[in-house]
């Protein structure tokens, strides 16, 4: 059993889950405009569908703190497009303006604000059990490898500990995290 490669292997692992957790929080509402609000939306197009994503269909840019645009790469979807934002339920207004579209985003009361910041909250616990997890896959294959002779006691005793040391600070960066969006969420 290789060390260094077990380290770095859940080192990957876990930062993968935070960027999960990361991209996961960014669809979350906090008052002010920005891509990841809209940009998993679905348009049928070209005999088929796909997401407003940046590169896919269109950019999407914030111009202030409750204005999107979106320009689409094809002016002849843009009516799709507009119909796509209408029926997706969020509650933005969106017209068409020239080439492009502007989607306004409307301000969120207190109630809206509690809500998102407990949607905010189950979202960062699911980061915290997929790290968790992986951590619990590093330890039972730290403990295999000392049942089968492979380590030593004291070397499964260190990784161990680095494991820990690892799923610390990976836990830090998602309190972090949900510092950032409860801050973004209360502040008016």
């Amino acid at each position: 059993m290789d060390e260094n490669s077990l380290l770095s292997g859940l080192s990957d692992k876990m930062a993968k889950a935070i960027e999960i957790t990361r991209e996961d929080l960014g669809t979350i509402r906090t008052g002010r405009a920005t891509p990841a609000l809209i940009e998993n939306i679905s348009v049928s197009v070209y005999e088929g569908t796909q997401k407003l994503k940046v590169m896919e269909l269109a950019t999407i840019t914030a111009t202030d703190n409750k204005t999107l645009v979106i320009t689409p790469f094809d002016g002849l979807i843009i009516e799709e497009m507009l119909k796509s934002l209408s029926e997706s339920k969020t509650g933005f207004t969106s017209t068409i303006d020239g080439d492009v579209i502007r989607v306004t985003i409307p301000p969120l009361s207190e109630d809206q604000r509690k809500q998102y910041l407990k949607f905010a909250k189950v979202k960062l616990e699911h980061g915290r059990v997929m790290v968790r997890q992986i951590r619990h896959d590093g330890m039972n294959k730290t403990k295999k490898a000392c049942e089968g002779k492979e380590i030593s006691e004291d070397v499964r005793t260190r990784i161990e500990k680095k494991i820990q040391e690892l799923t610390d600070k990976k836990n830090n960066d998602l309190d972090e995290m949900g510092d950032r969006k409860e801050k973004e969420l209360l502040s008016i």
